[in-house]
């Protein structure tokens, strides 16, 4: 989806369409953070995860609104069941992005092409929304190509075009190659996947460690992952950006109680129990570290996943310090079994 949160305020408030809008935490606090800033917003430099106190110096005339979840999820599921007309191979990446396998498509359409400019059509006409699509061979390719045009954009990459798009795509682009990780690639003279595709898979797994191995095969536009509509859940768990800085300890324990009820509802909605608790902290200087304990029994009790986040928390040495953030997950959960599913050849993938 295209600025998928603030797309939403703009079409169900007319005052903030064709404005700069940023959703997210207001200015006034001190750990406000951008979640989504509309295109108009964005021409201002305006972006994602920035604090909300630099997005307002770029642009001292945005709106700031707060994050209404409960609408973008509504939203959310209405797009999901637009998808189901056509596949039920839908892998979910988040409220607003998903793979879809359309190999064997539901309504006979035979081009994934047809069905991903059906899909964004009826994105507009029922939801009065725009999307982007990537349209390629595996998921690699088509998530890359679904940024490529936004707003509104679509993209096919077909196999005889891969290899030249890979090897002119800047390192930047790479999805997984982070902001850090292409800092280093230039540093040693790759630039583009044409520079990461002389490498040997040895040289890569040397540079970048496992992750090396991951570049090796991408940049040849080697994705084998499957489509998975189930993902098995590895962790669960829940944070919160405040809008104060926390300074003493009786707010943080405040603060994790909230977060760990809500963890404890999630655990116990699916039936989840797990043996490690990770404590989450991000400083007013945006440092941010995780400690976790693993312990001998799996649970989903509030009360041990709270006990154990307070003595994490204070093995951190919180004195004098100024904590925008907190969050707990639970991991390491009991083996789930399942039953084994037929592998099948995935021909015609593409992202929204």
């Amino acid at each position: 989806m295209d600025a998928f949160y603030a797309s939403v305020e703009q079409r169900d408030f007319p005052e903030y369409r064709g404005k700069p809008l940023v959703v997210g935490g207001l200015p006034e606090g001190r750990g406000g953070v951008v979640a989504t800033a509309s295109y108009e917003a964005r021409k201002f430099g305006i972006r994602s995860a920035m604090s909300s106190k630099q997005a307002l110096q770029l642009c001292p005339h945005a709106i700031f609104v707060r994050p209404r979840f409960a609408a973008y999820k509504e939203v959310s599921q209405k797009i999901r069941e637009i998808f189901g007309r056509y596949t039920d191979l839908i892998e979910p990446l988040s409220l607003d992005e998903a793979y879809l396998d359309v190999t064997n498509d539901k309504l006979n359409i035979g081009s994934a092409i047809e069905i991903a400019q059906q899909i964004k059509q009826a994105i507009k006409d029922e939801l009065n929304l725009t999307a982007s699509a990537g349209v390629s061979i595996n998921k690699f390719v088509a998530k890359i190509a679904s940024d490529i045009k936004k707003p509104d954009g679509l993209t096919f990459i077909g196999p005889s075009s891969i290899e030249n798009f890979m090897e002119n795509l800047p390192v930047e682009k790479f999805h997984g190659v982070g902001k850090v990780t292409a800092e280093k690639m230039k540093k040693q003279g790759l630039f583009t996947g044409a520079d990461l595709k002389k490498l040997s898979e040895e040289d890569m797994t040397g540079r970048f460690g496992k992750a090396g191995g991951f570049y090796y095969m991408i940049v040849r536009g080697i994705d084998d992952r499957d489509v998975q509509p189930h993902r098995e859940t590895k962790s669960m768990g829940a944070e919160d950006t405040f809008a104060y800085d926390l300074t003493t300890e009786e707010e943080m324990h405040t603060e994790l109680e909230k977060i760990a009820k809500i963890v404890n509802e999630r655990l116990l909605k699916y039936r989840l129990k797990g043996r490690t608790i990770t404590l989450k902290i991000k400083y007013s200087d945006f440092k941010q570290i995780t400690r976790s304990c693993t312990i001998p029994d799996n649970v989903d009790d509030i009360d041990t996943i709270l006990s154990v986040s307070k003595t994490l928390l204070a093995v951190t040495d919180t004195e004098n310090s100024r904590i925008r953030l907190l969050g707990i997950t639970v991991s390491n959960f009991l083996p789930i079994e399942t039953k084994a599913k037929p592998q099948t050849n995935q021909l015609t993938l593409f992202d929204f």
